[in-house]
């Protein structure tokens, strides 16, 4: 219950950071984001499939 209490008051923080924020800044940090789970999401598929076949 507290785990969920404490994520929404950070979402409020974030989401109210992102309302006073330029758009153009608010798309930029998005973007960069995005990249950077694509990225992450892309190294956590192949150094799994290379983990697995070497066992």
């Amino acid at each position: 219950m507290i785990f969920l209490v404490v994520a929404l008051l950070l979402l409020g923080v974030v989401l109210g950071t992102v309302a006073h924020a330029p758009l153009t800044f608010s798309v930029a940090v998005g973007l960069v984001i995005a990249v950077w789970l694509g990225v992450f999401a892309v190294r956590e598929r192949y150094g799994r499939r290379r983990s697995t076949s070497a066992h």
